[in-house]
Protein backbone atom coordinates (compact mmCIF):
# COMPACT_ATOMS: atom_id res chain seq x y z
CA UNK A 1 0.00 0.00 0.00
CA UNK A 2 1.37 3.87 -1.27
CA UNK A 3 0.95 6.39 1.01
CA UNK A 4 0.84 9.63 -0.87
CA UNK A 5 3.60 11.98 0.56
CA UNK A 6 1.93 15.66 1.68
CA UNK A 7 2.62 18.60 -1.21
CA UNK A 8 5.52 20.79 -0.13
CA UNK A 9 5.17 24.40 0.68
CA UNK A 10 5.84 26.15 -2.60
CA UNK A 11 6.90 29.24 -0.88
CA UNK A 12 9.93 26.95 0.82
CA UNK A 13 10.36 24.97 -1.91
CA UNK A 14 10.69 28.58 -4.12
CA UNK A 15 13.06 30.01 -1.44
CA UNK A 16 15.34 26.57 -1.80
CA UNK A 17 15.04 26.86 -5.34
CA UNK A 18 16.56 30.34 -5.45
CA UNK A 19 19.31 29.37 -2.61
CA UNK A 20 20.32 26.75 -5.44
CA UNK A 21 20.19 28.30 -8.01
CA UNK A 22 22.51 31.50 -6.35
CA UNK A 23 25.22 28.74 -5.24
CA UNK A 24 25.03 27.43 -8.60
CA UNK A 25 25.27 30.26 -11.09
CA UNK A 26 26.89 33.09 -8.92
CA UNK A 27 26.36 34.93 -11.90
CA UNK A 28 22.29 35.22 -11.62
CA UNK A 29 22.81 35.48 -8.23
CA UNK A 30 24.56 39.10 -8.61
CA UNK A 31 21.69 39.97 -10.86
CA UNK A 32 19.15 38.99 -8.96
CA UNK A 33 20.41 40.70 -5.80
CA UNK A 34 20.73 37.62 -4.23
CA UNK A 35 23.26 37.83 -1.39
CA UNK A 36 26.45 35.25 -0.45
CA UNK A 37 27.92 34.81 -4.08
CA UNK A 38 29.43 38.14 -5.03
CA UNK A 39 33.19 36.51 -5.20
CA UNK A 40 31.98 33.52 -7.09
CA UNK A 41 31.69 32.77 -10.46
CA UNK A 42 29.46 30.08 -12.22
CA UNK A 43 30.74 27.08 -13.42
CA UNK A 44 30.16 27.71 -17.24
CA UNK A 45 31.79 24.53 -18.68
CA UNK A 46 29.52 22.03 -20.07
CA UNK A 47 30.03 19.87 -16.93
CA UNK A 48 29.36 22.76 -14.99
CA UNK A 49 25.70 22.90 -16.76
CA UNK A 50 25.08 19.71 -16.52
CA UNK A 51 25.64 19.87 -12.76
CA UNK A 52 23.17 22.53 -12.34
CA UNK A 53 20.44 21.02 -14.68
CA UNK A 54 20.76 18.11 -12.56
CA UNK A 55 20.44 19.90 -8.96
CA UNK A 56 16.98 21.58 -11.08
CA UNK A 57 15.63 18.26 -12.31
CA UNK A 58 16.15 17.13 -8.73
CA UNK A 59 13.15 20.24 -7.54
CA UNK A 60 10.75 18.16 -10.38
CA UNK A 61 8.72 15.50 -8.75
CA UNK A 62 8.76 17.71 -5.42
CA UNK A 63 6.35 20.97 -7.00
CA UNK A 64 2.72 20.38 -5.92
CA UNK A 65 -0.15 20.24 -8.84
CA UNK A 66 -1.79 23.20 -10.05
CA UNK A 67 -4.91 24.06 -8.14
CA UNK A 68 -3.90 23.28 -4.87
CA UNK A 69 -3.78 25.80 -2.42
CA UNK A 70 -4.82 29.25 -2.20
CA UNK A 71 -4.33 31.51 -4.66
CA UNK A 72 -0.94 32.97 -4.04
CA UNK A 73 -0.20 29.50 -3.22
CA UNK A 74 -1.55 28.05 -6.48
CA UNK A 75 0.73 30.90 -8.36
CA UNK A 76 4.06 30.27 -6.44
CA UNK A 77 3.40 26.22 -7.85
CA UNK A 78 2.97 27.67 -11.20
CA UNK A 79 5.45 29.83 -11.11
CA UNK A 80 7.97 27.35 -9.80
CA UNK A 81 6.69 24.47 -12.59
CA UNK A 82 7.29 27.55 -15.02
CA UNK A 83 10.91 28.35 -14.40
CA UNK A 84 12.09 24.71 -14.09
CA UNK A 85 10.97 23.51 -16.90
CA UNK A 86 12.16 26.84 -18.76
CA UNK A 87 15.58 25.95 -17.89
CA UNK A 88 15.65 22.25 -18.83
CA UNK A 89 14.12 22.61 -21.92
CA UNK A 90 16.89 25.34 -22.39
CA UNK A 91 19.89 22.89 -21.69
CA UNK A 92 17.90 19.95 -23.35
CA UNK A 93 18.14 22.36 -26.56
CA UNK A 94 21.77 23.01 -25.97
CA UNK A 95 21.48 26.33 -25.66
CA UNK A 96 24.45 26.77 -23.30
CA UNK A 97 26.70 25.05 -26.01
CA UNK A 98 26.15 28.24 -28.93
CA UNK A 99 25.32 30.79 -26.09
CA UNK A 100 27.25 33.53 -27.86
CA UNK A 101 25.43 36.89 -29.18
CA UNK A 102 26.16 40.98 -28.82
CA UNK A 103 23.49 41.42 -25.97
CA UNK A 104 22.73 38.91 -23.47
CA UNK A 105 25.12 35.77 -23.43
CA UNK A 106 27.39 35.10 -21.04
CA UNK A 107 30.22 37.18 -22.74
CA UNK A 108 28.39 40.10 -21.61
CA UNK A 109 26.99 38.95 -18.33
CA UNK A 110 30.85 38.74 -17.21
CA UNK A 111 31.27 42.15 -17.86
CA UNK A 112 27.85 43.76 -16.64
CA UNK A 113 27.82 41.59 -13.00
CA UNK A 114 30.54 44.42 -11.83
CA UNK A 115 28.21 47.21 -12.79
CA UNK A 116 25.88 45.51 -10.16
CA UNK A 117 28.26 44.78 -7.48
CA UNK A 118 28.72 47.11 -3.81
CA UNK A 119 31.63 49.47 -4.94
CA UNK A 120 30.72 51.61 -1.53
CA UNK A 121 32.27 49.37 0.74
CA UNK A 122 35.99 47.44 1.66
CA UNK A 123 33.79 43.73 1.29
CA UNK A 124 32.14 44.73 -1.86
CA UNK A 125 35.43 45.94 -3.41
CA UNK A 126 36.84 42.08 -2.03
CA UNK A 127 34.34 40.52 -3.89
CA UNK A 128 35.41 42.26 -7.01
CA UNK A 129 38.66 41.67 -6.46
CA UNK A 130 38.18 37.81 -5.69
CA UNK A 131 35.85 38.06 -9.18
CA UNK A 132 38.80 40.12 -11.19
CA UNK A 133 41.29 37.45 -10.01
CA UNK A 134 39.71 34.67 -11.29
CA UNK A 135 37.54 35.81 -14.42
CA UNK A 136 39.92 33.73 -16.54
CA UNK A 137 38.33 30.67 -14.96
CA UNK A 138 35.08 31.46 -15.79
CA UNK A 139 35.68 32.75 -19.36
CA UNK A 140 37.76 28.86 -19.51
CA UNK A 141 34.85 27.07 -18.92
CA UNK A 142 32.52 29.48 -21.15
CA UNK A 143 35.24 29.09 -24.07
CA UNK A 144 35.08 25.07 -23.24
CA UNK A 145 31.31 25.21 -23.55
CA UNK A 146 31.38 27.15 -27.22
CA UNK A 147 33.94 24.70 -28.07
CA UNK A 148 31.70 21.76 -27.82
CA UNK A 149 29.31 23.90 -29.05
CA UNK A 150 31.21 23.59 -32.64
CA UNK A 151 32.25 20.56 -32.13
CA UNK A 152 27.95 18.93 -32.17
CA UNK A 153 26.97 21.46 -34.89
CA UNK A 154 25.16 24.42 -32.34
CA UNK A 155 27.88 27.25 -33.39
CA UNK A 156 26.80 31.34 -33.03
CA UNK A 157 26.45 33.09 -36.43
CA UNK A 158 29.32 35.05 -37.67
CA UNK A 159 27.64 38.23 -37.39
CA UNK A 160 26.89 37.46 -33.34
CA UNK A 161 30.76 36.36 -33.02
CA UNK A 162 31.81 39.48 -34.73
CA UNK A 163 29.79 41.51 -32.66
CA UNK A 164 31.54 39.80 -29.42
CA UNK A 165 34.96 40.21 -30.77
CA UNK A 166 34.32 43.82 -30.94
CA UNK A 167 32.75 43.76 -27.53
CA UNK A 168 36.19 42.31 -26.09
CA UNK A 169 38.41 44.18 -28.00
CA UNK A 170 37.12 47.15 -26.06
CA UNK A 171 37.08 45.34 -22.93
CA UNK A 172 40.52 44.45 -22.78
CA UNK A 173 42.20 47.47 -24.43
CA UNK A 174 42.85 51.44 -23.30
CA UNK A 175 39.19 52.50 -22.49
CA UNK A 176 38.14 48.74 -20.73
CA UNK A 177 35.85 49.30 -17.79
CA UNK A 178 38.36 47.52 -16.00
CA UNK A 179 41.13 50.46 -16.12
CA UNK A 180 38.42 52.67 -13.90
CA UNK A 181 37.94 50.33 -11.02
CA UNK A 182 41.15 51.49 -9.14
CA UNK A 183 39.23 54.96 -9.29
CA UNK A 184 36.36 53.94 -8.20
CA UNK A 185 37.96 52.60 -4.93
CA UNK A 186 39.97 55.37 -4.12
CA UNK A 187 36.56 57.79 -4.03
CA UNK A 188 34.68 54.88 -1.94
CA UNK A 189 37.59 55.50 0.58
CA UNK A 190 39.05 52.32 0.75
CA UNK A 191 42.45 52.47 1.89
CA UNK A 192 43.51 49.21 2.31
CA UNK A 193 47.23 49.55 -0.09
CA UNK A 194 47.19 45.56 -0.37
CA UNK A 195 43.56 45.42 -1.69
CA UNK A 196 43.84 48.29 -4.20
CA UNK A 197 47.20 46.28 -5.24
CA UNK A 198 45.53 43.43 -5.55
CA UNK A 199 42.65 45.58 -7.85
CA UNK A 200 45.15 47.06 -10.12
CA UNK A 201 46.77 43.62 -11.04
CA UNK A 202 43.13 42.31 -11.26
CA UNK A 203 41.82 44.44 -13.62
CA UNK A 204 44.94 44.21 -15.77
CA UNK A 205 44.72 40.23 -15.15
CA UNK A 206 40.85 40.71 -17.12
CA UNK A 207 41.75 42.75 -19.63
CA UNK A 208 44.72 40.31 -20.17
CA UNK A 209 41.69 37.51 -20.05
CA UNK A 210 39.36 39.50 -22.74
CA UNK A 211 41.68 39.66 -24.73
CA UNK A 212 42.63 35.96 -24.91
CA UNK A 213 39.05 35.19 -25.14
CA UNK A 214 38.44 37.59 -28.47
CA UNK A 215 41.47 36.32 -30.02
CA UNK A 216 40.53 32.71 -29.88
CA UNK A 217 36.92 33.54 -30.77
CA UNK A 218 38.42 35.83 -33.86
CA UNK A 219 41.05 32.51 -34.82
CA UNK A 220 39.62 29.70 -33.87
CA UNK A 221 35.79 30.22 -33.88
CA UNK A 222 34.62 32.90 -36.17
CA UNK A 223 35.98 30.26 -39.09
CA UNK A 224 33.78 27.88 -38.38
CA UNK A 225 30.87 29.90 -36.97
CA UNK A 226 27.47 29.79 -38.66
CA UNK A 227 27.28 31.99 -42.25
CA UNK A 228 23.19 32.28 -41.51
CA UNK A 229 21.49 34.57 -39.55
CA UNK A 230 18.16 33.14 -39.34
CA UNK A 231 17.07 30.68 -36.89
CA UNK A 232 14.38 28.97 -38.42
CA UNK A 233 10.57 28.10 -38.10
CA UNK A 234 11.04 25.85 -35.17
CA UNK A 235 14.04 27.28 -33.07
CA UNK A 236 11.90 30.54 -33.71
CA UNK A 237 8.33 29.70 -32.23
CA UNK A 238 10.46 27.92 -28.89
CA UNK A 239 12.39 31.09 -28.56
CA UNK A 240 8.67 32.78 -28.92
CA UNK A 241 7.55 30.83 -26.49
CA UNK A 242 10.18 31.33 -24.17
CA UNK A 243 9.60 34.87 -24.02
CA UNK A 244 6.10 35.56 -23.99
CA UNK A 245 4.35 32.66 -22.47
CA UNK A 246 2.43 32.25 -25.20
CA UNK A 247 1.79 30.56 -28.56
CA UNK A 248 1.72 32.89 -31.72
CA UNK A 249 0.71 32.49 -35.20
CA UNK A 250 3.95 33.70 -36.47
CA UNK A 251 2.47 34.73 -40.13
CA UNK A 252 -0.97 36.30 -38.54
CA UNK A 253 1.31 38.21 -35.94
CA UNK A 254 3.68 39.58 -39.24
CA UNK A 255 1.00 40.64 -40.45
CA UNK A 256 -0.27 42.77 -37.69
CA UNK A 257 3.27 44.07 -37.60
CA UNK A 258 2.51 45.92 -40.68
CA UNK A 259 -0.60 47.17 -39.83
CA UNK A 260 0.60 48.41 -36.80
CA UNK A 261 3.28 50.47 -38.98
CA UNK A 262 1.11 51.64 -41.50
CA UNK A 263 -0.69 53.32 -38.13
CA UNK A 264 1.79 54.57 -36.37
CA UNK A 265 3.21 55.78 -39.70
CA UNK A 266 0.24 58.07 -40.35
CA UNK A 267 0.38 59.55 -36.70
CA UNK A 268 3.75 60.54 -37.16
CA UNK A 269 2.92 62.13 -40.39
CA UNK A 270 0.34 64.00 -38.58
CA UNK A 271 2.29 64.86 -36.04
CA UNK A 272 5.75 66.09 -38.41
CA UNK A 273 3.08 68.73 -40.33
CA UNK A 274 2.63 70.16 -36.75
CA UNK A 275 6.54 70.52 -35.65
CA UNK A 276 8.16 71.54 -39.41
CA UNK A 277 5.80 72.28 -41.70
CA UNK A 278 6.38 71.00 -45.11
CA UNK A 279 8.59 68.46 -44.23
CA UNK A 280 8.35 64.84 -44.73
CA UNK A 281 8.56 61.98 -41.03
CA UNK A 282 11.97 60.92 -42.15
CA UNK A 283 13.50 65.04 -42.61
CA UNK A 284 11.32 65.43 -39.40
CA UNK A 285 13.27 62.73 -37.70
CA UNK A 286 16.43 64.18 -38.73
CA UNK A 287 15.61 67.60 -37.80
CA UNK A 288 15.20 66.14 -33.99
CA UNK A 289 17.99 64.35 -33.88
CA UNK A 290 20.52 66.86 -35.30
CA UNK A 291 19.09 70.32 -34.17
CA UNK A 292 20.91 71.66 -31.01
CA UNK A 293 17.68 72.95 -29.73
CA UNK A 294 16.17 69.83 -29.39
CA UNK A 295 19.01 68.14 -27.42
CA UNK A 296 20.94 68.63 -24.75
CA UNK A 297 23.87 70.62 -24.05
CA UNK A 298 26.19 67.99 -23.02
CA UNK A 299 26.06 64.09 -21.92
CA UNK A 300 25.25 65.23 -17.82
CA UNK A 301 22.69 67.98 -18.83
CA UNK A 302 20.71 64.87 -20.72
CA UNK A 303 21.35 62.45 -17.55
CA UNK A 304 19.95 65.34 -15.46
CA UNK A 305 17.15 65.76 -17.20
CA UNK A 306 16.12 62.38 -17.48
CA UNK A 307 16.39 62.51 -13.54
CA UNK A 308 13.80 65.15 -13.34
CA UNK A 309 11.93 63.04 -15.77
CA UNK A 310 11.51 59.84 -13.38
CA UNK A 311 10.82 62.63 -9.88
CA UNK A 312 8.54 64.31 -11.63
CA UNK A 313 6.50 61.12 -12.73
CA UNK A 314 7.03 59.25 -9.19
CA UNK A 315 5.62 62.72 -7.23
CA UNK A 316 2.83 63.05 -9.08
CA UNK A 317 1.37 59.83 -10.49
CA UNK A 318 1.93 57.49 -7.06
CA UNK A 319 -1.51 57.17 -5.95
CA UNK A 320 -3.30 57.96 -8.12
CA UNK A 321 -2.20 55.65 -11.07
CA UNK A 322 -0.28 53.54 -9.73
CA UNK A 323 -0.18 51.85 -5.93
CA UNK A 324 4.04 52.39 -4.98
CA UNK A 325 5.92 50.88 -2.57
CA UNK A 326 8.07 52.77 -0.70
CA UNK A 327 11.49 51.11 -1.41
CA UNK A 328 10.30 51.94 -5.45
CA UNK A 329 10.59 55.63 -4.60
CA UNK A 330 14.95 55.52 -5.12
CA UNK A 331 15.93 55.10 -8.84
CA UNK A 332 19.73 55.80 -10.12
CA UNK A 333 20.35 56.94 -13.37
CA UNK A 334 23.81 56.53 -14.94
CA UNK A 335 25.76 56.32 -17.99
CA UNK A 336 27.00 52.54 -18.84
CA UNK A 337 30.42 51.67 -19.24
CA UNK A 338 32.09 51.38 -23.32
CA UNK A 339 32.03 48.66 -24.92
CA UNK A 340 28.04 47.52 -24.99
CA UNK A 341 25.81 47.45 -27.39
CA UNK A 342 24.11 51.13 -27.66
CA UNK A 343 20.69 52.42 -26.03
CA UNK A 344 19.57 52.21 -22.12
CA UNK A 345 18.62 49.43 -19.99
CA UNK A 346 16.99 48.73 -16.77
CA UNK A 347 18.91 47.08 -13.51
CA UNK A 348 16.86 45.81 -11.12
CA UNK A 349 16.73 46.24 -7.34
CA UNK A 350 18.10 43.17 -5.03
CA UNK A 351 15.81 41.52 -3.06
CA UNK A 352 16.18 43.72 0.35
CA UNK A 353 16.14 47.12 -1.69
CA UNK A 354 19.77 48.01 -0.53
CA UNK A 355 20.81 48.14 -4.16
CA UNK A 356 18.50 50.48 -6.23
CA UNK A 357 17.28 49.78 -9.58
CA UNK A 358 18.93 51.92 -11.79
CA UNK A 359 18.69 52.88 -15.57
CA UNK A 360 22.16 52.85 -17.44
CA UNK A 361 22.80 55.13 -20.97
CA UNK A 362 25.01 53.75 -23.87
CA UNK A 363 25.06 57.03 -25.86
CA UNK A 364 27.70 55.87 -27.99
CA UNK A 365 30.33 58.98 -28.79
CA UNK A 366 28.32 61.52 -30.23
CA UNK A 367 28.52 65.11 -29.12
CA UNK A 368 24.89 65.49 -29.36
CA UNK A 369 22.10 63.79 -27.04
CA UNK A 370 18.57 64.64 -28.51
CA UNK A 371 15.79 64.50 -26.40
CA UNK A 372 13.19 63.71 -28.71
CA UNK A 373 12.51 59.90 -28.56
CA UNK A 374 14.37 60.02 -24.91
CA UNK A 375 11.37 61.19 -23.11
CA UNK A 376 9.60 58.11 -23.76
CA UNK A 377 12.39 56.25 -22.47
CA UNK A 378 12.69 57.17 -19.61
CA UNK A 379 9.16 56.43 -18.97
CA UNK A 380 10.11 52.83 -20.56
CA UNK A 381 13.18 51.89 -18.57
CA UNK A 382 12.38 53.81 -15.64
CA UNK A 383 9.09 54.74 -13.96
CA UNK A 384 5.96 53.59 -14.45
CA UNK A 385 8.02 51.15 -16.87
CA UNK A 386 10.10 48.56 -15.39
CA UNK A 387 11.11 50.50 -12.28
CA UNK A 388 7.85 50.01 -11.21
CA UNK A 389 7.18 46.71 -12.41
CA UNK A 390 10.19 44.96 -11.04
CA UNK A 391 10.09 46.81 -8.08
CA UNK A 392 6.93 46.16 -7.05
CA UNK A 393 7.25 42.46 -7.83
CA UNK A 394 10.26 42.28 -5.83
CA UNK A 395 8.55 44.27 -2.96
CA UNK A 396 5.31 41.84 -3.00
CA UNK A 397 6.72 39.77 -0.29
CA UNK A 398 3.10 38.78 1.44
CA UNK A 399 2.00 37.11 -1.47
CA UNK A 400 4.86 36.41 -4.36
CA UNK A 401 7.41 33.57 -3.83
CA UNK A 402 11.24 34.48 -3.76
CA UNK A 403 11.71 32.77 -6.91
CA UNK A 404 8.82 34.93 -8.16
CA UNK A 405 10.23 37.94 -7.26
CA UNK A 406 13.89 38.03 -8.06
CA UNK A 407 13.84 36.15 -11.13
CA UNK A 408 13.63 37.66 -14.73
CA UNK A 409 10.40 35.94 -15.68
CA UNK A 410 8.84 36.21 -19.60
CA UNK A 411 10.02 39.62 -21.42
CA UNK A 412 6.48 39.91 -23.18
CA UNK A 413 4.80 40.53 -19.46
CA UNK A 414 8.17 42.88 -18.69
CA UNK A 415 8.66 45.16 -22.32
CA UNK A 416 4.88 44.75 -23.08
CA UNK A 417 4.49 47.03 -19.45
CA UNK A 418 7.13 48.85 -20.41
CA UNK A 419 6.12 49.82 -23.85
CA UNK A 420 2.65 50.05 -22.35
CA UNK A 421 3.45 52.95 -20.28
CA UNK A 422 5.47 54.67 -22.88
CA UNK A 423 1.89 54.78 -24.36
CA UNK A 424 0.48 55.48 -20.99
CA UNK A 425 1.70 58.52 -20.62
CA UNK A 426 0.85 60.11 -24.03
CA UNK A 427 -2.49 59.58 -22.70
CA UNK A 428 -2.13 61.01 -19.25
CA UNK A 429 -0.19 63.89 -21.21
CA UNK A 430 3.48 64.05 -20.12
CA UNK A 431 4.75 64.56 -23.71
CA UNK A 432 4.21 68.23 -23.06
CA UNK A 433 6.05 69.18 -26.71
CA UNK A 434 4.89 67.64 -30.22
CA UNK A 435 8.18 66.58 -30.50
CA UNK A 436 8.28 64.35 -27.55
CA UNK A 437 4.88 62.88 -28.47
CA UNK A 438 6.51 62.38 -31.94
CA UNK A 439 9.53 61.09 -30.21
CA UNK A 440 7.37 58.48 -28.46
CA UNK A 441 5.64 57.27 -31.45
CA UNK A 442 9.07 57.00 -33.16
CA UNK A 443 10.06 54.92 -30.23
CA UNK A 444 6.40 52.94 -31.17
CA UNK A 445 7.52 52.56 -34.46
CA UNK A 446 10.91 51.02 -33.74
CA UNK A 447 9.17 48.07 -31.81
CA UNK A 448 6.54 47.84 -34.70
CA UNK A 449 9.76 47.58 -36.97
CA UNK A 450 10.95 44.65 -34.57
CA UNK A 451 8.10 42.52 -35.04
CA UNK A 452 8.61 42.71 -38.91
CA UNK A 453 12.00 42.64 -39.31
CA UNK A 454 12.83 39.65 -36.04
CA UNK A 455 9.66 37.22 -37.48
CA UNK A 456 10.60 38.36 -40.80
CA UNK A 457 14.44 37.42 -40.71
CA UNK A 458 14.35 34.53 -39.04
CA UNK A 459 11.01 32.58 -40.84
CA UNK A 460 12.78 33.81 -44.43
CA UNK A 461 9.11 35.59 -45.05
CA UNK A 462 8.96 38.14 -48.00
CA UNK A 463 7.57 41.65 -47.59
CA UNK A 464 4.31 41.84 -48.18
CA UNK A 465 4.30 43.07 -52.10
CA UNK A 466 1.86 45.76 -51.29
CA UNK A 467 4.60 47.84 -49.22
CA UNK A 468 5.72 50.85 -50.15
CA UNK A 469 8.99 49.91 -48.61
CA UNK A 470 10.84 47.25 -51.08
CA UNK A 471 7.43 45.30 -51.39
CA UNK A 472 8.38 41.64 -52.28
CA UNK A 473 11.83 41.63 -51.64
CA UNK A 474 13.55 38.97 -49.08
CA UNK A 475 14.62 40.71 -45.69
CA UNK A 476 18.67 41.23 -45.59
CA UNK A 477 20.77 42.94 -42.29
CA UNK A 478 21.19 46.12 -44.57
CA UNK A 479 17.12 46.44 -45.05
CA UNK A 480 16.10 46.73 -41.73
CA UNK A 481 18.73 48.94 -41.01
CA UNK A 482 17.24 50.96 -43.66
CA UNK A 483 13.68 50.65 -41.95
CA UNK A 484 15.23 51.31 -38.44
CA UNK A 485 17.01 54.68 -39.78
CA UNK A 486 14.08 55.43 -42.59
CA UNK A 487 11.03 55.09 -40.53
CA UNK A 488 12.35 54.88 -36.60
CA UNK A 489 14.86 57.90 -36.69
CA UNK A 490 17.51 55.48 -35.53
CA UNK A 491 20.82 57.20 -36.33
CA UNK A 492 22.56 54.16 -38.87
CA UNK A 493 24.89 52.93 -36.25
CA UNK A 494 22.30 52.49 -33.91
CA UNK A 495 19.92 50.80 -36.35
CA UNK A 496 22.62 48.01 -37.06
CA UNK A 497 23.38 47.23 -33.89
CA UNK A 498 20.02 46.85 -33.14
CA UNK A 499 19.73 44.78 -36.24
CA UNK A 500 22.90 42.48 -34.80
CA UNK A 501 20.74 42.48 -31.67
CA UNK A 502 17.85 41.04 -33.27
CA UNK A 503 19.50 38.81 -35.15
CA UNK A 504 20.91 37.27 -32.29
CA UNK A 505 18.41 36.81 -29.96
CA UNK A 506 15.50 35.30 -31.76
CA UNK A 507 12.18 36.33 -30.33
CA UNK A 508 12.83 38.74 -28.10
CA UNK A 509 12.28 41.89 -30.13
CA UNK A 510 8.76 40.78 -30.50
CA UNK A 511 8.24 40.67 -27.18
CA UNK A 512 7.15 44.47 -26.46
CA UNK A 513 4.57 44.87 -29.02
CA UNK A 514 2.90 41.40 -28.11
CA UNK A 515 3.11 42.11 -24.74
CA UNK A 516 1.66 45.77 -25.20
CA UNK A 517 -0.98 44.64 -27.21
CA UNK A 518 -2.35 41.80 -24.53
CA UNK A 519 -2.56 44.49 -22.29
CA UNK A 520 -4.07 47.06 -24.31
CA UNK A 521 -6.69 44.18 -24.98
CA UNK A 522 -6.98 43.12 -21.19
CA UNK A 523 -7.93 46.96 -20.58
CA UNK A 524 -10.32 47.10 -23.19
CA UNK A 525 -12.16 44.09 -21.93
CA UNK A 526 -12.03 45.34 -18.45
CA UNK A 527 -13.71 48.96 -19.32
CA UNK A 528 -16.32 46.80 -21.66
CA UNK A 529 -16.70 44.78 -18.50
CA UNK A 530 -17.00 47.59 -15.75
CA UNK A 531 -17.94 50.32 -17.33
CA UNK A 532 -18.19 53.59 -15.53
CA UNK A 533 -16.65 51.44 -12.69
CA UNK A 534 -13.48 50.77 -14.25
CA UNK A 535 -10.44 52.38 -12.26
CA UNK A 536 -6.95 52.75 -14.04
CA UNK A 537 -5.43 52.69 -10.49
CA UNK A 538 -6.63 49.37 -9.77
CA UNK A 539 -6.26 47.58 -13.72
CA UNK A 540 -2.70 48.62 -13.01
CA UNK A 541 -2.65 47.02 -9.58
CA UNK A 542 -4.11 44.29 -10.99
CA UNK A 543 -1.56 43.64 -13.52
CA UNK A 544 1.67 44.65 -11.40
CA UNK A 545 0.30 42.64 -8.52
CA UNK A 546 0.44 39.21 -10.45
CA UNK A 547 4.27 39.59 -10.64
CA UNK A 548 6.08 38.76 -14.14
CA UNK A 549 3.67 35.69 -15.81
CA UNK A 550 3.43 34.46 -18.84
CA UNK A 551 0.94 36.19 -21.32
CA UNK A 552 -1.33 33.30 -21.21
CA UNK A 553 -1.64 33.53 -17.67
CA UNK A 554 -1.43 36.80 -17.35
CA UNK A 555 -4.58 36.60 -18.73
CA UNK A 556 -6.19 34.39 -16.54
CA UNK A 557 -5.10 36.08 -13.59
CA UNK A 558 -5.69 39.74 -14.26
CA UNK A 559 -9.93 38.37 -15.36
CA UNK A 560 -10.17 36.48 -12.32
CA UNK A 561 -9.24 39.14 -9.83
CA UNK A 562 -12.11 41.39 -9.32
CA UNK A 563 -10.70 42.79 -6.27
CA UNK A 564 -6.74 43.70 -7.54
CA UNK A 565 -5.77 44.97 -4.12
CA UNK A 566 -7.33 42.36 -2.20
Amino acid sequence: MSVRAEPEDPFRLSDEVVDAVAALRPITATLWGVPGHDAEWDDLSPEGHDRACARLVSFLPRVRSTGEGDRWACLASDVLADFLRLELDRHASGDHLGDLNSIASPFQLVRIVFDMMDGATEPGWRAQVARLETIDVALEGYRRSLARGLETGLAACARQVRAAIAQGQVHAGPRSFFHTLPAAMEAASVRDPKLRARLADGALHACDAFRRFSGWLETAYLPRASPTDGVGRARYLREARRFLGMEIDPEGTYAWGWRELANIARQMHTLAGDIAPGKTVRETLELLSTDPLHSAESLEAFLDQMRARQRQALDQLAGTQFDVPEQVRRLDVKLAPPGGPLGAYYVSPSEDFARAGSVWYSPGDGQRFPLFDQIATAYHEGFPGHHLQIGTQIALTSRLSRLHRVADGYAGYAEGWALYTEQLMAELGYYEKPEYLFGMLSCQMARACRVVIDIGCHLALPIPADQPFHGGQAWSFELGVEMLTAMAGLTPEHAASEMTRYLGWPGQAISYKVGQRVILELRDEERARLGTAFDARDFHARVLGCGNVGLDHLRRLVLASPHPRA
